[in-house]
């Protein structure tokens, strides 16, 4: 396995001095190295993988050096725009180091559903965008020869170059600057009120990652149908638009978005449709802990910006911050009992429970089975 310290040291010894993306759990290990060494400045955690490429490309035009910018090989999708139309050797022509997550890899472990697909057509998109690349190799003295090779065409190039990490690529780190974020409640607890208080006509849109790992628990507990639940896997930051289209469209129903503030902040402009559209019947809540928790706990700004101002700022007829269960209890019963557009902010603790479990139904059997419910 690589340490992430030697790959660290033989980035700096290349010219990269600056680092920014979205976390990914096959990184994590890299990334909380990265977290630990480098100062907030040359470090920054994007808010999505296309902004990630729009600061690199800054930090390239200021200092004519070579920028990393790491992501999951989901987060492609949010590049293939600033990769082709500013960082492309025939538009501007921007040097990067791309570090991307090979999750759902062809043959390699099993992976979730959310990940098999994009795993399949990972090196294919890099091929189509002609983004030259290397599944770089777990050994370091290999390893530092394709990274030598990497940073070779780049300089040729002057344009991207991208580094496939495979599982179990980098040795063991623990963030040590791990930020406390203080709460009353975990974020499954949140959820547990949530559900408990809702009417029964109410369907929920929960988010990707743990979010919905713990509603499918807490269904399973207490031995509820999960037809009322759309469970996102993947496509992160999209769950408040698929509620929005349903809210739309059944609004005789509550329509109740269990989002994450990582997730939220990835694409914040939905907020505006959201707000402008005014569904009736939308509760937008916000689990907040600060973290990308689902692919080692790297920060997020959640707890650095107010998404209440944001959400009222963008047309939200009302916004809630809770801290406590007893208020998000009145906050639920005002967001229930009420008309309009509604975003309630929770700050949970991060972590969840080591025996979490995760659905035991496929995305099309959970998607079929909330299609009939929203029928009726």
């Amino acid at each position: 396995m690589i340490r992430p310290q030697f790959l660290y040291d033989l980035l700096k010894a290349n010219g990269t001095d600056f680092f920014t993306g979205v976390p990914d759990s096959l990184l994590k290990n890299f990334c909380a190295y990265i977290t630990d060494t480098v100062d907030k400045t040359h470090h920054i955690i994007a808010a999505n993988e296309g902004c990630a490429v729009g600061l690199a490309a800054g930090h390239y035009f200021a200092t004519n050096t070579i920028p990393l910018v790491y992501m999951q090989n989901s987060g492609l999708g949010n590049t293939v725009n600033p990769l082709l139309s500013l960082a492309d050797k025939d538009v501007y022509s921007v040097p990067l180091l791309l570090v991307i997550g090979w999750r759902g890899e062809p043959g390699g472990a099993h992976d979730e559903p959310q990940h098999i697909k994009q795993g399949k057509v990972t090196c294919a998109l890099l091929d189509a965008m002609e983004i030259p690349y290397a599944i770089l190799e777990t050994d370091e003295e290999k390893a530092a020869i394709q990274i030598i090779h990497a940073y070779k065409m780049i300089k040729e190039r002057n344009a991207p170059f991208a580094l496939v990490i495979r599982k179990d690529c980098f040795a063991s780190y623990t963030l040590k600057s791990n930020e406390c974020v203080p709460a009353e409640m975990t974020r499954e607890q949140a959820i547990e009120q949530i559900i408990a208080y809702a009417p029964s006509n109410a369907v929920f849109v929960s988010t990707t990652g743990m979010a919905s790992r713990e509603l499918y628990e807490l269904r399973e507990k207490n031995q509820q149908k999960h037809d009322t639940d759309f469970l996102t896997v993947g496509s992160m930051g999209h769950a408040s638009q698929i509620a929005l289209g349903i809210a739309l469209c059944k609004t005789h129903r509550k329509v109740v978005c269990i989002d994450g503030d990582g997730a939220a902040i990835m694409h914040l402009g939905a907020l505006s449709t959201i707000g402008t559209q005014k569904p009736q019947n939308m509760i937008h809540i916000v689990l907040n802990n600060g973290a990308h928790d689902s692919v080692g706990g790297q920060p997020t700004v959640g707890r650095k910006i107010n998404l209440c101002a944001a959400a009222l700022a963008c047309g939200y007829d009302q916004a809630l911050s809770v801290t406590a269960p007893e208020v998000l209890l009145s906050s639920l019963k005002v967001a229930f009992e009420s008309s309009g557009t509604v975003f309630i902010e929770v700050m949970v603790s991060k972590g969840s429970r080591p025996d979490l479990g995760r659905p035991k139904s496929s995305p099309i059997e959970n998607k079929r089975a909330f299609m009939a419910l929203l029928e009726e």
